[in-house]
């Protein structure tokens, strides 16, 4: 393989690992706005005080 063609496959390599990141990044950061409206749920639901008393 010459220098220009493993030059090109690197670069395409470091494109495709910033793409996962990005869609990773992505996800964490739809699960964490999940979670916070999981966790306001539950407070005003008071699911917690239930618990508490069984």
């Amino acid at each position: 393989m010459d220098i220009g063609l493993l030059s090109i496959a690197m670069s395409q390599g470091k494109v495709q690992q910033q793409a996962s990141i990005s869609v990773i990044k992505h996800a964490m950061g739809n699960a964490e706005q999940q979670g916070e409206a999981i966790q306001k749920l539950i407070e005003s639901t008071d699911l917690q005080h239930q618990a508490n008393h069984i």
